[in-house]
């Protein structure tokens, strides 16, 4: 016992006890992770798409934690309020962000932020992607991309793409497929999918560019037809329509997709658990099929591979974007 009391006071002297007490409590947090309700905040409004995935996949995560996950809607300020708000949290693992293609768009095209993209956040997980479509109205002529291309090299100046918003991934996508054929055509950004589908039917735009989950119902009531979708691969839910890169533009792909973040500092064991609780959570069935019906991807990824995913978007968009003469902000 006198050993003991000697051992303890020769610790106290040497200033070793307390940060020996803060070590143990620090790997006893990790080993209790997560032990309250944990937060996921997003920048968009309740019933958005983004909105309609977290909830989803949060109740999944509710269950196999054992912890109710929050959502949170921060909108207003495109990305910057949410994630100004994670950036400055705990990095604990129970604030996370929900980021996505349109942060890495908002790195490239703005001249300053007040937050980075890849020094301020740790990746955890891709969640969902979204295939876009190269679309024209149902009663167009085109058939096919390679039919469009033929029509755009024959009639220069005469092609024009129909998107939404300057900076978007759909208009983005346009741009790309535009160069990437040398076509000389004309890119017109509209205000809403409505918008766009409205220029394809009056024929002031030939084809356009969308997300697909908006376009489904038009496609069952033939009022819209896809020429093809522009991921790596078909999208299951129109098997029959093919890639951008197997109708004649080969390396081609446009995805917009969305993920986890949380703040620089979380600790592996953190990041790993929550990425481990999100990979079981994306591989549910009944969510998977869930997903699909409403025109969405749910892919998980490691850490690794969304920090990857992130700076080659960078790096293809920042090109994109040059090539495109769309002005930094």
């Amino acid at each position: 016992m006198k050993d003991t009391f000697k051992m303890r006071r020769t610790l106290l002297q040497s200033g070793l006890a307390l940060p020996l007490v803060a070590f143990c409590s620090e790997i006893l947090a990790q080993e209790k992770f997560p032990s309250r309700p944990i937060t996921l905040v997003l920048s968009a409004a309740p019933g958005g798409a983004g909105d309609y995935i977290v909830r989803l996949i949060g109740q999944k995560l509710t269950e196999y934690t054992g912890q109710a996950v929050i959502i949170e809607n921060r909108p207003g300020a495109g990305m910057t309020m949410s994630a100004q708000y994670v950036r400055q949290a705990k990095p604990d693992g129970y604030t996370m962000l929900l980021t996505g293609n349109g942060m890495v768009l908002s790195s490239v095209l703005f001249n300053t932020l007040p937050y980075s993209l890849t020094k301020d956040f740790r990746p955890v997980s891709t969640l969902a992607f979204f295939d876009l479509a190269m679309i024209v109205d149902g009663q167009s002529k085109f058939t096919s991309v390679k039919e469009l291309l033929a029509y755009g090299k024959a009639n220069p100046g005469r092609l024009f793409i129909a998107t939404t918003r300057i900076g978007s991934t759909q208009h983005l996508a346009a741009e790309m497929f535009k160069s990437m054929t040398g076509l000389s055509a004309e890119v017109i950004p509209y205000k809403s999918t409505a918008d766009v589908m409205a220029a394809l039917r009056t024929g002031d735009c030939q084809v356009g560019f969308d997300i697909v989950p908006p376009l489904l119902a038009q496609f069952s009531a033939k009022q819209l037809r896809p020429l093809a979708v522009t991921g790596s691969q078909r999208f299951p839910g129109l098997p029959d329509v093919p890639t951008v890169a197997e109708s004649g533009v080969p390396g081609y792909e446009a995805t917009s997709w969305n993920g986890v973040l949380v703040p620089v500092k979380t600790p592996d064991a953190i990041v790993r658990t929550l990425q481990q609780a999100i990979e079981r959570a994306a591989a549910a069935p009944e969510l998977r099929k869930t997903f699909q019906q409403q025109g969405y991807i749910v892919r998980s990824s490691t850490p690794e591979q969304l920090e990857q995913r992130i700076q080659q978007d960078i790096v293809k968009w920042k090109a994109v974007i040059k090539t495109a003469g769309v002005p930094k902000q």
